[in-house]
């Protein structure tokens, strides 16, 4: 999430449940692909089928995101963090 957060921040989140997400949100999430992993990506927008999240870096290839691993499921959520 580099430039908005730097490697070693601590970032104040929700637990998620049932609030409404909304485009800019930040999401905590279970990486749909690597078990353990656990990830900070913004919801730039919201589809039938899941949630396409995105990195902050502008370089495309700095971000492990939807790009990569397609729209993610609501299930995946773990916390949020208004934007």
């Amino acid at each position: 999430m580099w430039p908005s957060f730097s490697d070693g921040d601590v970032i104040e989140c929700e637990t998620y449940s049932t609030q409404e997400i909304e485009v800019e949100d930040l999401v905590v999430f279970l990486h749909p692909l690597k078990k353990n992993v656990t990830c900070v990506k913004r919801v730039k927008s919201i589809l039938e089928n899941g949630l396409f999240v995105q990195g902050d870096n502008s370089d495309p290839l700095a971000s492990e995101d939807s790009h990569n691993f397609g729209p993610i499921k609501e299930s995946a959520i773990i916390a949020i963090l208004k934007s």
